[in-house]
């Protein structure tokens, strides 16, 4: 089906001046923004489920799935209303396809399959990896410098890409097991901090000591920069089982948290580092992705950006997310990658196509 609104000559102005309605819902944030341009933040309205899934230590699926269900539509209305502008208004949908669970994709492309349809709009299927990616530059006014390395960490993945222009990526690392996010998770629940155990095993991690145990960090003998924190859970489990004497003490339980988050940000920042030295063109070093909220890697990984630079002549810049709720799951980002998107290819979204959810990765 022709979007029988959309002309080339439509097309060819929105390559200049675009506001886009992204939706995500990927896991347990129900989330709406309208982004100007790719980086310019209209709104960014979510509705987090976290304190609902506190009792259960984790997401449940079924759980998250209604509860997108009640909030998708007020966060849409909300998100528009914020951003003073209306459907009409409006020149494309974006949405979040995967990976992600099945049964929350499936709310957010069911609305935005509608929306697109309905309104005759482009609708644009991003992948919420991407969507990480592309964090770093929502309220950026500098424009980012060619090659990037991107470090995107969250609780279902970790990824290394060199980024050679707008969308082409090469993976330099990946998820081998388990992702740093979810570790954080089940160590918090294991330390019995609560959820979601990023933010509690910061707060943690404050007042104990870093070097107070000293747990692995998985490195792959073929030199593959990819990421392994199964063998860390499993080392926090049995370090726990050890000392059950200790379990009540305020002191070992911060400094188990400290240590276990020193080893997560020396596993992650050492690819960072190693994938430096292999590819000198690099100009940016972007961190992003949930995990990328934690003050300790940001400050730990620009630290030693400043002494790498000094060490090898270079000037290679640095940059996060501008604000902690663009480094969790949010709609903006999606917004951020599907104008991106759109610009290498316009013409491919004058025809709809149906979004259908993808939950596993590819």
């Amino acid at each position: 089906m022709c979007y029988a609104a959309v002309s080339s000559i439509i097309i060819s102005e929105l390559l200049i001046f675009m506001n886009i309605l992204a939706i995500e819902s990927s896991c347990d944030e129900t989330s709406a923004a309208v982004v100007k341009n790719g980086t310019e933040v209209l709104s960014n309205v979510i509705a987090s489920q976290a304190m609902m899934h506190n009792a259960t230590g984790g997401v449940v699926p079924e759980v998250a799935a209604r509860e997108h269900v009640n909030n998708i539509i007020p966060v849409i209305d909300k998100a528009l209303a914020e951003a003073n502008i209306t459907l009409a208004k409006i020149d494309a949908i974006a949405v979040t396809y995967g990976p992600g669970l099945g049964v929350a994709l499936v709310i957010g492309t069911s609305v935005a399959n509608t929306l697109a349809l309905i309104m005759q709009k482009p609708l644009i299927p991003v992948k919420h990896i991407y969507g990480h990616v592309y964090a770093p530059w929502l309220d950026s006014k500098k424009s980012a410098q060619f090659p990037i390395l991107s470090l995107s960490v969250s609780g279902g993945h970790n990824e290394l890409f060199l980024i050679k222009d707008h969308m082409e990526f090469q993976v330099l690392g990946e998820t081998a097991d388990d992702a740093a996010g979810e570790a954080f998770d089940k160590v918090a629940r294991m330390i019995g901090l609560g959820y979601p155990g990023g933010p509690v095993v910061e707060a943690a991690a404050k007042k104990g000591d870093p070097h107070a145990f000293n747990f692995p960090k998985a490195s792959f003998s073929d030199g593959r920069l990819d990421f392994s924190f199964s063998g860390l859970k499993t080392a926090i489990l049995y370090h726990l089982q050890k000392n059950t004497s200790r379990l009540t003490d305020k002191r070992f339980l911060a400094d188990t948290a400290a240590s276990f988050q020193r080893a997560v940000i020396e596993a992650l920042s050492s690819r960072v580092f190693t994938a430096l030295d292999t590819y000198p063109d690099i100009k940016e070093v972007h961190v992003t992705g949930g995990v990328s909220a934690n003050s300790a890697l940001r400050e730990h990984i620009e630290q030693g950006l400043k002494n790498w630079n000094k060490i090898n002549g270079k000037n290679i810049s640095f940059r996060t997310p501008a604000k902690l709720s663009y480094c969790t799951d949010n709609a903006a980002m999606i917004g951020a990658a599907a104008y991106f998107e759109f610009q290498k290819n316009p013409t491919r979204y004058e025809t709809f196509e149906f979004v259908a959810p993808r939950a596993s990765f590819d």
